[in-house]
């Protein structure tokens, strides 16, 4: 429940700066051109009854704007004399027209007052970026600094890809990180005619056809290509199967029920088709078959493996924190001045902005369709603690 309050109250502070912005930006157009703006609302202020659903509203002297905060968080308006909003006042329409009314401005003018709330968005955008590559930097793992390489599925292998080919760039460029909210690394990969790749030491240059799909590669489990990372306990946490087990930071699982383990994937995969079977087991005594697993496991430190016997948790949980990139690789960091920040924050926020048009063409497909969310997709978003930087 406190996940889900810390979640609701980020997304409805991060919707009522978007808003207030967005309608701001039609707003300073309107008066700008001298159009009257008759109301300006962060949140919807629907009717229930005879309270009109405003929390509050004010009306400065002088001014012809009602300004307030309705209580539905699902948007916000600017109601703008002679055009036709959310407020679907079309009796204003059927007068004759005056000067203050936006109907009755050049073309140009009513473009501007249409786009300002998009513009402002944008600009805003671009600043924050800004502002998180002055207060934090930029921070990321070079893909071609991953000596392991990657771990590729099945479709990547028969394309020429082998696990631990570490990847170099494309005929498009070289690759720069493989984390990223845009998905740049698939899409130069699907955009790609030739690919580069370190294996055993030597330079090695796959063939694509250049039109990939990318949907799958990121859609598809195991992943088209992951890093590899080894199935290396970090840290145990206390009174959990593995701390019973005598399983310790630094350990490997090499194995569960006999099916080999290299890597987290390997791992987490496993622990879903136990996951699978679970679901169809309807008796106590079923689960714990299910639950009760064997390991084996190389301690830190020991040539020899060691076979362990353990019962998961409920919810198939072995109770180790994972290695990571961090376990293996340092980060680049670059840290950027305060002028500095916006030309950087500018070039990332254009290359977001071009990755997600070129993400709409996936919109069109049965696929692409199925992965748009909705308000609860948006809220999971957010981090279930408060972090600035996310």
């Amino acid at each position: 429940m406190e996940t889900f309050l810390i979640r609701l109250l980020q997304f409805i502070l991060a919707i009522s700066l978007l808003v207030l912005l967005h309608e701001g930006g039609h707003m300073f157009f309107a008066k700008l051109f001298g159009v009257r703006v008759e109301k300006f609302f962060v949140f919807f202020d629907v009717g229930i009854g005879k309270w009109k659903g405003k929390l509050f509203s004010w009306k400065p002297k002088k001014d012809d704007t009602e300004y307030g905060m309705g209580w539905l968080p699902l948007g916000g308006y600017c109601k703008i004399s002679g055009m036709i909003d959310e407020s679907f006042d079309t009796d204003q329409m059927k007068q004759e027209p005056q000067p203050w009314e936006f109907r009755t401005k050049p073309a140009w003018q009513r473009l501007l007052i249409m786009i300002g709330g998009v513009l402002v968005n944008f600009v805003l955008a671009l600043f924050i970026y800004s502002m998180v590559m002055f207060v934090w930097g930029d921070s990321y793992f070079k893909v071609s600094d991953m000596s392991m390489g990657m771990r590729f599925n099945a479709d990547a292998k028969a394309l020429g890809f082998k696990d631990h080919d570490v990847m170099l760039g494309t005929d498009q460029g070289p690759f720069r990180e493989y984390a990223n909210v845009n998905g740049d690394f698939f899409r130069q990969i699907a955009q790609a005619k030739r690919v580069d790749v370190l294996r055993n030491g030597k330079k090695h240059s796959i063939t694509l056809p250049g039109d990939m799909d990318m949907l799958p590669m990121i859609k598809t489990r195991p992943l088209f290509a992951e890093p590899f990372i080894p199935a290396q306990v970090d840290s145990v946490l206390g009174d959990t199967p593995a701390a019973k087990a005598g399983i310790k930071a630094g350990d490997l699982i090499k194995s569960i029920n006999g099916k080999p383990v290299e890597t987290w994937t390997d791992m987490n995969y496993q622990t879903g088709v136990l996951s699978d079977v679970l679901a169809v087991k309807n008796t106590h005594k079923d689960s714990l078959a299910v639950r009760s697993v064997v390991l084996t496991v190389q301690h830190k430190g020991a040539a020899k493996l060691d076979t362990l016997k353990l019962m998961l948790t409920p919810d198939l949980k072995l109770g180790v924190l994972q290695s990571t990139l961090a376990s293996y690789y340092k980060p680049v960091q670059e840290e950027y001045s305060f002028f500095e920040s916006f030309p950087a924050g500018i070039k990332h926020g254009w290359n977001v902005l071009r990755g997600y048009v070129g993400n709409f063409r996936y919109l069109a497909s049965a696929d692409g369709a199925k992965s748009i969310g909705g308000f609860g997709a948006i809220g999971s978003l957010f981090p279930p603690f408060w972090d600035w930087y996310m």
